[in-house]
C-alpha cells in the first residue's frame, strides 16, 4: 500500500481519485490496444481506411471477406454449442436437499426471466466481441419495472367477472454488451475480480442522467455540455455528434475509505471537510477499518459526481463479466480470431488489390498521341462513343500502350493466402472443407475436422468457465437478494450444458453412423447408438423422437416372461442332463471296483483248484509220481491261459470306462404362453 500524506489525503476527492485511475488506464489501451482494435472492427465490417494502404500508388479499396467469415463461421458455433439443445445451464443442489423442487423452479423461473429480458440476443453479442477484438465483455444492471398480467376480479356479489391487469412492481436483471472501447482496466489485472477496479465510459442521453435524478437515484447536480470523444463512441466511422450527450463513467471497485465517506457526507453535515477527513483518518489509524473498500461511483463529464455507495449486493461481487476467446498468458486481453488471421488477411488484401489495379490497367490501357497532329482545343479523354478527330492517319497518331495480362499465378496465390486465413483461426470455409486437410479421403477430411473441433472447445471452456457460469450465478444471487418471494435463498450449484456446435455434431454423427455399419441387428449397443444420432441431430422434434425411440427400445413384459421360463427351462435341462452323467460315471467306478475284486480272487481260486487236480485220485508208486508231475505241467499251462483270459477282460473293461458316455438328447423347449406360466 502506497504512503500518503494527510494533505493529500485532504486535497483528494472520490471523483478525482476514480477519474485519475481512468485516465492512466486510457493511457495505457490507447497505446497498445486502440489502433489494432479500431483495424480489427473494420476487417469485421469490410471497411476500407486509408491506413489500409501498402503502396502509394493502390488504389482498389477491396476488402477480402476472409475474416469475416471465419468470425461468423465460429461465432456460429459457439452460440449453437451454447443454445442449440433449448436448456443451456442447470443448476443442482450441493447440500444435500432431498427435496429437489425448489431447485426446478428456480430453474425455470431463470428460464422464463432470461426470455423476456432477451439475455440470449446479450450473450450474442458478447461472443461476437470476443471473436473480434479478442474478449467478451458485458454488465449487469438491474432496473424496476412494472410486470402486467391479465387477471378477473368477481363483481357484483360474485354474478359478474371483471377483466382487468394486475400490476406488480419488481426488479429486473438485464445483460448488457460492452465494446472493448469502453472498457477500462487495471493494466496489471489478468481478469476483472483481481483488478482494483473497473470502468465503463461511454456516451449517453441527458435524459437518461436527468430521469435518474428525478427519481433520486443520482444526485440533482447540473449537466453542462461535453466534449466529443471519438476514442469512446462503438463506430467512429458513421458516428454523428450530438448535443444531447453526456459523458458518463461508472467505477466499479475499491476506493479509498475516506474518500467514500467525504462523498457520502458531502454537504449533510454542518462541519466542513478537514473535520470530516481528520475524523476519518483518525479511524483509520486506529485500524478499526481498513483502507479500501468495494464501491460504485458514478461520474459526470469527468468531474460531477452523480453516485457513490459501498457494493449493495450481498455476496459483494462486481457487476461486470469477461472472458477471453483465447488466453494470452497474463493479460486481460485475450487474442480473437481477427488477431490469428490478421497477417494472411493484409497480405490477401494487398494481393487482391494489386490484380484489380493491374486489371485496370490491362483492360483500360493508356494511349499515346502526336500533339502536332491533333487538332487546337481538343481533350484527350477515351470513352465509349467519343469521336477523336485527327490530323493525318489515326494510326500514327493515337497508339494505345499494352501492359499484357495478369498472370494467372495470382489466383493460385489468392486461394493460397485464403487458406491461410483458414488455418490461422480455425474456421471451416462455405464448401465445408477445412485448410489443410486432404479431402480427397475421408479420413484425412476426419483428421482436419477434428482438429478444428478441439479449438472449438478451448474456447467454449474460456466462454463457460469465465462467462456464463458467472452470469447465472450473480443473477441468481441478485434475485434472491431484491426479490426473495420468487427467489427462495439456498446454496445452489451452477452447471453449464452446452453440447457439441454444428460442426461438430455433424463429425460426431458421421463417426457413430460408421460404427453403427459394423454391428449386427442383434447387438445391443445398436440401440445406444442409434439413440446417440437422434440425440445429436438438429431436429425440431428432437425430444419427441427420442421419446419414443426409448419406449420402443423397451422389453414387452410378455416377452421378458417367457424368455424368462425358457431360460428356467434350459437350466432344468441342463440340471437334469449333469446328474444323468454323475450316475452314469458312479456305475461305472462301481463295476471297475468289482471287477478289481474279482481280478484278485481268480488267482486263489485257480491255486485251490491246482492243488485240487494234483493231489486228487494219487496212489504211491513211481507211475503215479510220474502222473503227478504231469499234473503239475497241465495245471501250470491252464493257469498261465486263465491268467490271460482275466487280463484280457480287465483291458476290455478299462477301455470301455475310458469310452464317452452316451449323451441323452435335448428336450425341445417350446416357448411358454404367459397365461400358461403356472402350468408345471
Amino acid at each position: 500500500m502506497e504512503n500518503y500524506g494527510e494533505d493529500a489525503f485532504r486535497e483528494e476527492t472520490l471523483e478525482g481519485w476514480v477519474i485519475n485511475k481512468c485516465d492512466d488506464w486510457r493511457n495505457n489501451f490507447e497505446t497498445n490496444y486502440e489502433s489494432l482494435f479500431d483495424e480489427y472492427y473494420r476487417l469485421f465490417r469490410g471497411q476500407w481506411s486509408p491506413e489500409d494502404r501498402t503502396r502509394g500508388s493502390e488504389r482498389s479499396r477491396i476488402v477480402s471477406p476472409a475474416i469475416q467469415q471465419a468470425v461468423e463461421s465460429t461465432v456460429a458455433e459457439i452460440e449453437e454449442a451454447t443454445f442449440g439443445r433449448g436448456r443451456w445451464f442447470d443448476i443442482k443442489d450441493d447440500i444435500g436437499d432431498p427435496t429437489p423442487q425448489d431447485i426446478v423452479l428456480l430453474r425455470e423461473r431463470l428460464y422464463e426471466d432470461f426470455t423476456k429480458t432477451k439475455v440470449r440476443k446479450a450473450i450474442a453479442e458478447c461472443v461476437l466481441n470476443s471473436a473480434i477484438f479478442g474478449t467478451g465483455i458485458a454488465e449487469i444492471t438491474l432496473s424496476d419495472e412494472k410486470e402486467m398480467a391479465p387477471a378477473t376480479q368477481p363483481v357484483m356479489g360474485g354474478d359478474l367477472q371483471a377483466v382487468g391487469v394486475n400490476i406488480r412492481e419488481r426488479t429486473v436483471c438485464k445483460l448488457r454488451s460492452i465494446m472493448p472501447q469502453n472498457f477500462l482496466i487495471d493494466p496489471l489485472a489478468t481478469s476483472v475480480d483481481d483488478a482494483l477496479g473497473v470502468a465503463i465510459e461511454e456516451f449517453v442521453p441527458k435524459h437518461s442522467i436527468e430521469i435518474l435524478q428525478e427519481q433520486g437515484i443520482y444526485k440533482n447536480t447540473p449537466l453542462e455540455t461535453t466534449y466529443y470523444d471519438s476514442d469512446i463512441e462503438p463506430d467512429d466511422l458513421t458516428n454523428v455528434y450530438d448535443d444531447n450527450k453526456t459523458r458518463k463513467t461508472t467505477y466499479y471497485g475499491l476506493v479509498p475509505r475516506y474518500l467514500l465517506k467525504k462523498a457520502q457526507q458531502e454537504g449533510l453535515l454542518s462541519e466542513d471537510d478537514e473535520e470530516i477527513v481528520e475524523t476519518l483518518v483518525d479511524d483509520e489509524e486506529e485500524g478499526t477499518e481498513s483502507y479500501y473498500v468495494e464501491a460504485i461511483v458514478c461520474i459526470a463529464n469527468k468531474g460531477v459526481l452523480l453516485k457513490a455507495e459501498e457494493n449493495p449486493y450481498m455476496m459483494q461481487d462486481r457487476p461486470i463479466i469477461a472472458f477471453p476467446f483465447d488466453v494470452v498468458p497474463s493479460r486481460f486481453w485475450g487474442r480473437g480470431v481477427c488477431e490469428k488471421g490478421y497477417n494472411s488477411q493484409k497480405a490477401l488484401d494487398a494481393e487482391l488489390r494489386a490484380r484489380i489495379d493491374a486489371l485496370a490497367l490491362t483492360i483500360h490501357p493508356m494511349l499515346a498521341m502526336d500533339a502536332s497532329r491533333m487538332p487546337r482545343g481538343s481533350k484527350p479523354e477515351v470513352r465509349a462513343g467519343k469521336v477523336i478527330l485527327t490530323n493525318g492517319n489515326p494510326s500514327e497518331t493515337l497508339q494505345p500502350f499494352n501492359f499484357g495480362q495478369v498472370n494467372q499465378i495470382t489466383f493460385a496465390q489468392a486461394e493460397a493466402l485464403q487458406k491461410m486465413v483458414q488455418t490461422a483461426t480455425g474456421a471451416v470455409d462455405p464448401s465445408g472443407t477445412t485448410a489443410g486437410s486432404d479431402t480427397r479421403s475421408a479420413a484425412g477430411f476426419s483428421m482436419g475436422l477434428g482438429t478444428i473441433i478441439k479449438r472449438h472447445k478451448r474456447t467454449l471452456i474460456n466462454f463457460q468457465e469465465s462467462f456464463l457460469l458467472p452470469f447465472v450465478t450473480k443473477v441468481a444471487h441478485r434475485y434472491m437478494q431484491f426479490e426473495p418471494e420468487l427467489y427462495p435463498v439456498g446454496d445452489y450449484k451452477f452447471i453449464a450444458s452446452s453440447s457439441l456446435g454444428v460442426v461438430a455434431r455433424e463429425y460426431e454423427i458421421a463417426q457413430l453412423t460408421q460404427l453403427l455399419q459394423t454391428m449386427g441387428d442383434d447387438n445391443p449397443v445398436k440401440l445406444q447408438l442409434l439413440s446417440a444420432i437422434i440425440d445429436n441431430m438438429s431436429l425440431s422434434n428432437r425430444e419427441e423422437l427420442l421419446a419414443v425411440f426409448n419406449q420402443a427400445a423397451q422389453p414387452n413384459p410378455q416377452q421378458a416372461q417367457i424368455a424368462q421360463l425358457t431360460a428356467q427351462a434350459q437350466l432344468e435341462f441342463q440340471q437334469s442332463q449333469t446328474n444323468a452323467l454323475n450316475g452314469q460315471a458312479q456305475e461305472a467306478s462301481a463295476r471297475a471296483a468289482k471287477l478289481e475284486v474279482e481280478t484278485q480272487t481268480i488267482p486263489q481260486e485257480l491255486e485251490i483248484d491246482r492243488i485240487k487236480a494234483i493231489t486228487t485220485n494219487l496212489k504211491a508208486g513211481t507211475q503215479d509220481d510220474k502222473e503227478f508231475e504231469r499234473r503239475i505241467k497241465i495245471s501250470e499251462q491252464l493257469l498261465k491261459e486263465r491268467d490271460i483270459a482275466t487280463k484280457e477282460k480287465q483291458q476290455a473293461s478299462t477301455k470301455q470306462q475310458e469310452m464317452p458316455l452316451e449323451q441323452p438328447q435335448q428336450p425341445t423347449v417350446t416357448p411358454i404362453r404367459p397365461q400358461a406360466a403356472g402350468v408345471s
